[in-house]
């Protein structure tokens, strides 16, 4: 891995970006914006296929610190691709977001309890639309 091409990590990165966040995040095109170009190549085609974490792991860390920074369109996001790919169950996105509450302050994770119920919303939705 750490000698392929920049070729050979894009398509690394843009498969395993597909997979982390189930469609919700597409994947653009190579090419058509330097940065996305990079994000795909050092972030999910090398940071993300790293083997020490899962992505479940490394999705609560994001998570984490998302809630430290603020980002609540990037959390829900986050939410709804974890329970997409499984990563979560419905309480545990709730639990999440309460286990961070003290370490980020009340009035920081209160920006996040309507967008998680908007996540959760939106994904039963989708999937009873799929099993229909």
């Amino acid at each position: 891995m750490a000698h392929d091409t920049n070729d050979q990590k894009w398509e690394r990165g843009a498969a395993r970006l597909d997979d982390v966040y189930q469609g919700l995040v597409p994947v653009i095109p190579r090419g058509f914006m330097d940065f996305a170009d990079i994000m795909t190549e050092d972030l999910f085609g090398g940071v993300w296929t790293r083997d020490a974490l899962d992505t479940r792991d490394r999705r609560l860390i994001i998570m984490g610190v998302i809630a430290a920074i603020g980002g609540p369109s990037t959390w829900k996001i986050q939410c709804k691709a974890g329970l997409a790919r499984g990563d979560f169950s419905e309480d545990q996105v709730r639990e999440i977001l309460i286990q961070a509450t003290p370490y980020v302050g009340y009035p920081r994770a209160a920006e996040f309890v309507g967008v998680t119920e908007e996540a959760i919303a939106e994904w039963r939705a989708e999937a009873d639309s799929d099993d229909a």
